[in-house]
């Protein structure tokens, strides 16, 4: 008789929130994991890489509310190990640093379950950087002290040492201690600490929710009481907080503190979405809409029509996901790129053509206005009459009739290969659905009707102070059809268009 094999755990550091800042290793560990138990302060974004059949817990932990006691987190994880699973344990920050990876590591050696601990980038370090705080510099200081505000609530008397906290010469970086602010500022100056020292402190650093106060050790803590300043924030101590006048980077950032809804499929939202964060927005991935292979009857035409591209004397994509499911078909029934033949290729927009180009394919033809209507008029304008023309056109399901109209009316012989469909997306493994109910948004943004349309279905609505950005004009048709009214629209209909159109839609807001 065969017993199951006992699975492995890992106890990932997630970083500090900006998913740019997720170890490589941390990402396979998520991708590999059949079951991903995360906390509060690992950003849920993560979960998209994770399989699709993963099983997603919510551990999360603040003070004084904890979804998931700590004993019953380290229970779960050896359970679901002796299972046979491949465990993923996202923890905030680097796990062993008062992050309690140190006493989950101890169960499970203990229970006899295999772990390995992947080192995240620690809050200590990323916050003050983000916040333009050098935590070490030479004209200020080479000494760096991190200590946590936060202690064992069972515990009858503080542990801190804060005569010895306040002597030690250099940077002190406080982690968990916003609730105990008073408390531990009073503290060090009683123990001869200057109360003129410079005091900095980073709400959700690295985010696009990232906040900086600054004051001193006798001043900060009502500050931070007046500016309704909230967990979780680091807190830095030390003259290497003046330096923050001239290192200051990502607050200067044009999105920084903006709310964005991206509405793109899973699979397509991280390009945008990375844009967005890149300018220091608070980016909200929900995914309205899923991308599918055509089914049935369409996927066999779609099939058989991929087999005889080369017999065309076209092929016209509009859409990015057009040109994947075709190459991805292409590459399964031939084997040689040179099959395709003598075809020229047609795309609608800048978007499609580069993602004919990562397929080492060429754009023969692309209007200068990116929308189908304008693509029929471009290949009369390109080829004149394109009577007896054959050509192949792959196409989303439901796509509108406009192009196929215009050729057809024009004499051309257009086949339609139906590639893919767009599927409602009902799931919100992010909680970014929930997130957007409570909170609201500044801007939303959509790449298609389809995307809006799904939004809706949803049963969201879009709030009056939430401004729309619309990716081009069909979307702000859709957009208008539906009651609401686009606050701007790209003029460059992709990705980087829309992109500019969100900063220009700030910038002339302010």
């Amino acid at each position: 008789m065969m017993t199951k094999k006992t699975g492995i755990c890992y106890l990932v550091g997630a970083g500090p929130g900006d998913p740019g800042l997720m170890t490589l290793r941390g990402k396979e560990c998520i991708e590999q994991a059949d079951v991903i138990v995360y906390d509060y302060l690992s950003n849920p974004a993560f979960l998209q890489w994770a399989k699709p059949e993963a099983e997603k817990i919510y551990a999360g932990k603040k003070s004084r509310d904890h979804t998931i006691p700590q004993g019953g987190i380290n229970q779960l994880l050896i359970e679901k190990a002796k299972e046979g699973k491949i465990v993923t344990r996202l923890k905030g920050g680097d796990p062993l640093i008062f992050g309690r990876g140190g006493e989950e590591a101890e169960e499970l050696v203990e229970a006899g379950i295999p772990f390995e601990i992947v080192p995240g980038i620690s809050s200590s370090i990323a916050g003050p950087a983000y916040a333009g705080i050098p935590v070490t510099h030479r004209d200020h200081c080479t000494q760096l002290t991190i200590f946590t505000g936060h202690e064992d609530p069972t515990k009858e008397e503080s542990t801190l040492d804060y005569r010895q906290i306040a002597s030690t010469p250099g940077t002190k970086v406080m982690l968990m201690g916003v609730e105990r602010l008073p408390v531990v500022t009073a503290s060090l100056m009683e123990e001869g600490a200057d109360p003129d020292l410079p005091v900095a402190m980073v709400r959700w650093a690295t985010t696009g929710r990232q906040r900086t106060i600054v004051g001193t050790l006798a001043t900060i803590a009502e500050i931070a009481q007046r500016e309704d300043f909230q967990a979780p924030a680091v807190a830095i101590f030390g003259t290497v907080v003046n330096c923050r006048e001239k290192l200051s980077w990502f607050e200067s950032r044009p999105l920084l503190g903006k709310r964005v809804v991206v509405t793109r499929t899973r699979a397509q939202a991280s390009g945008l979405s990375r844009q967005l964060r890149t300018l220091g927005a608070d980016v909200m991935e929900i995914p309205t809409i899923r991308i599918e292979q055509s089914q049935g009857e369409n996927l066999r035409e779609f099939a058989s029509m991929v087999v005889d591209a080369h017999t065309y004397d076209w092929i016209i994509f509009t859409s990015p996901n057009a040109v994947d499911f075709f190459f991805s078909a292409f590459y399964k029934l031939r084997s040689d790129a040179r099959e395709i033949g003598g075809v020229r290729i047609a795309a609608v927009g800048p978007g499609t053509a580069a993602k004919l180009k990562e397929y080492h394919m060429a754009t023969d033809l692309m209007p200068k206005k990116h929308v189908a209507e304008a693509l029929a008029e471009a290949f009369l304008e390109e080829i004149g009459s394109v009577e007896n023309t054959t050509m192949l056109w792959v196409r989303a399901e439901g796509a509108r009739d406009v192009l196929a109209e215009s050729l057809n009316k024009a004499g051309a012989i257009l086949d339609e290969a139906i590639a893919y469909r767009t599927v409602p997306e009902t799931s919100d493994p992010t909680g970014a659905v929930a997130r957007f109910r409570e909170e609201g948004a500044d801007i939303i943004t959509f790449t298609s009707a389809s995307t809006l349309e799904c939004f809706l279905d949803l049963g969201l609505s879009i709030p009056e102070e939430c401004q729309i950005a619309s990716i081009g004009p069909i979307t702000s048709a859709a957009i208008r059809e539906n009651g609401y009214e686009p606050a701007v629209e790209a003029d460059s209909h992709d990705i980087p268009g829309l992109v500019d159109a969100v900063v220009s839609l700030v910038r002339d807001s302010e």
